[in-house]
């Protein structure tokens, strides 16, 4: 499962910069989620979910969601939403 190290960059938005762990826990439907904050007001959270499939709100504006079977979306801040599904 991936993890939101706020030492990589690799991680979907969450950077490397000035965010601090804020939170976490698992939900009634056993997701797990993991919440920042930054110095500047943004925030962050991202969810593991049971079923294999994750998501990321990022701090910068930017989302990802991976189904775990295939399909993935990353939607940049600002920018055009791109998804890809392999075969």
């Amino acid at each position: 499962m991936p993890k939101g190290n706020s030492n990589s960059n690799s991680n979907y938005g969450w950077g490397s910069g000035g965010y601090t762990y804020s939170g976490s826990g698992t939900n009634d439907s056993g997701n797990h989620y993991c919440s920042r904050s930054g110095s500047e007001g943004q925030s962050g959270y991202h969810y593991s979910n049971s079923d294999g499939s994750y998501y990321y709100s990022n701090p910068n504006g930017s989302t990802y969601y991976n189904s775990g079977n295939g399909y993935a979306n990353y939607n940049p801040s600002g920018g055009q939403s791109s998804s890809s599904k392999s075969k």
